[in-house]
């Protein structure tokens, strides 16, 4: 079949897909009455053929076998260590995912408040001897693997660590995570789908540290699954053209666009069937390949555009030492978080409720600065395409973001330059000029003619605004570069901050941040440390809930410090 392609269409703007349904929480028509309405087919043959838990020796024996028969295409006779994980961990998998669907469909049938947890790292750490306690069926898996003819450790071996993070801010998010599964609250995880996400430490035989990469993914990840059919198309340099009728929107088109490609990862909470998402996104590219180029034997530019798409999400933190690579860390800032809320916006306008309401529906948490541009994405898309008024959507942009600041450090606050911005993102750098200029207006009628509080506080260092298109350079000079300051824009766009933001304020500590997944992980580990001790815990029914009892005491006493304060 040969496909026409209307070369006028290219680089304008255009509806966005719709969305074509998968797994992840739809919940069925109703009839006249009330009634769910079975969607297609039989509804007593579907039934019959849904599978349920297996909880038992027999029938998890069974998964695994399977598992290797049919997912890895091998015989008994020809089964490895490494092939038995693979299995096993298929066999776990599907008890989550079941898990996984009820969980979703629940939220969705709720139609309640969720929150979305934005970092660009994710600690996660194994997911097998993990998933195993939180389902409660090690003891199980251990005896079928056993019977099997495997042993339980040989396998646990064999598990990489997911290459999605390679420090603290990606382990509290993991926490977050887990935590918020165990306690069955809904939230989502967002991040990348890296391919070097961590590296390999390696020492010469000179005594020299080496760093290499480790291709996590090399032997697949049986813990995630593909959503093809879920993808947005992230758009980058262009123009912005503003309109003429006083509303504030702009077109933006031209450029380069690229596919974010989803993968699920569930999170499964301990005690409970409870079991939230990881989703994360692979950069793809929209034409992978120019055959005009191929056959005029351009070969390297027959695969640029693919090349430039894979890169994306290729490594974690890119080196920005060059401009190549300062271009590529934005470009992966702003894919994942545009990605993130076209996936959320699509979510809550599912349900049906007018976009006033958007805060009433999600929360969104940014974890560090890397998700900062998430803010003048959600005003491009209230305002651009939504016809949302500015002050409206300003409104609700305050009301839907938390921040998390990790540092206080001069060095460490993350800072783009405003060329690289205006190349790469024309309209958000737009609509960061006019947020810079609204809120220095405001803190000028505080302050007024306190020049240096207003460079001090600016969105962009270098550049005071207080008039449309009217920069005063009295404050910059031409030492002085304008780059825009990120963990600015993250503090006057959420409504509460978090972390050693209180440093600013010299707010006593809030020791409140003793959360439940410290608490959570701290069990995790002790469930690890024997199986003896393990059943003392099973056997103690109130050994969680002693823990939550213990955090409501803590928040109850830092309640009465602030007050004292």
């Amino acid at each position: 079949m040969t496909s026409v392609l209307d070369t006028t269409a290219i680089g304008k703007v255009r509806r966005p897909r719709r969305h074509v349904r998968t797994l992840t929480g739809y919940f069925p028509e109703k009839d006249s009455e009330g009634k769910e309405k079975w969607p297609r087919g039989e509804e007593k043959v579907w039934k019959d053929g849904m599978r349920s838990l297996d909880t038992g020796v027999p029938s998890i024996t069974k998964s695994i076998v399977n598992h290797v028969q049919t997912s890895l295409g091998r015989q008994p006779h020809e089964i490895d260590n490494l092939g038995a994980y693979q299995a096993a961990a298929l066999s776990v998998r599907d008890n989550l995912i079941i898990n996984w669907n009820e969980t979703q469909l629940h939220y969705s049938r709720t139609a309640g408040k969720r929150a979305y947890y934005l970092s660009l790292e994710f600690l996660m750490g194994r997911a097998l001897d993990n998933a195993f306690l939180n389902l409660g069926l090690k003891q199980q898996y251990t005896e079928g693997v056993n019977r099997l003819g495997f042993n339980m450790e040989d396998l646990l071996a064999q598990e990489r660590d997911a290459g999605l993070g390679n420090g603290g801010l990606g382990r509290l998010a993991a926490c977050y995570l887990d935590s918020s599964a165990s306690q069955e609250l809904p939230v989502w995880g967002y991040g990348l789908r890296y391919r070097y996400g961590i590296f390999q430490q390696l020492i010469s035989p000179d005594g020299q540290q080496l760093e290499a990469p480790d291709p996590w993914l090399e032997n697949s990840n049986p813990w995630e699954l593909p959503r093809i059919d879920v993808s947005y198309e992230v758009r980058f340099h262009g123009f912005a053209e503003r309109l003429n009728d006083g509303s504030g929107r702009a077109i933006w088109e031209g450029g380069q666009e690229v596919l974010a490609v989803a993968y699920d990862v569930p999170i499964p909470g301990c005690n409970t069937r409870n079991t939230n998402n990881l989703r994360l996104w692979e950069s793809k590219p929209k034409r992978g390949f120019d055959l005009n180029s191929f056959n005029a034997g351009d070969y390297e530019r027959a695969v640029e555009s693919s090349n430039s798409a894979a890169a994306i999400t290729s490594v974690l933190y890119p080196n920005d030492h060059t401009t190549f690579g300062k271009e590529l860390r934005l470009k992966q800032q702003y894919f994942w978080t545009a990605a993130s809320l076209a996936d959320i916006m699509r979510r809550f306008k599912n349900m049906g409720r007018p976009i006033t309401e958007f805060p009433q529906y999600v929360s969104i948490q940014l974890n560090d600065t890397h998700p900062t541009l998430a803010v003048p994405e959600l005003m491009r898309l209230l305002v651009d395409e939504e016809d949302v008024p500015w002050n409206a959507a300003w409104n609700i942009v305050t009301e839907t973001f938390f921040f998390t600041n990790h540092t206080v450090l001069p060095e460490a606050l993350e800072t783009w330059p405003v060329p690289l911005m205006q190349h790469l993102l024309p309209r958000h750098m737009q609509i960061i000029f006019d947020i810079n200029l609204l809120f220095l207006q405001s803190v000028e009628r505080k302050f007024p003619e306190d020049r240096e509080r207003l460079a001090r506080m600016s969105l962009i260092e270098g550049i005071v605004m207080l008039q449309p298109k009217n920069y005063d350079l009295k404050v910059s000079s031409e030492s002085v570069p304008q780059n825009v300051r990120m963990a600015h824009l993250a503090c006057i766009a959420p409504s509460q901050k978090q972390g050693n933001f209180r440093i600013f304020f010299r707010i006593p500590r809030n020791f409140s941040e003793i959360e439940y997944d410290q608490i959570s992980q701290a069990q995790s580990q002790l469930l690890r440390i024997s199986s003896n001790f393990f059943e003392f815990l099973r056997i103690s029914s109130s050994f969680q809930s002693l823990f939550f009892e213990y955090h409501q005491i803590i928040l109850n006493s830092v309640e009465l410090d602030i007050h004292e304060h």
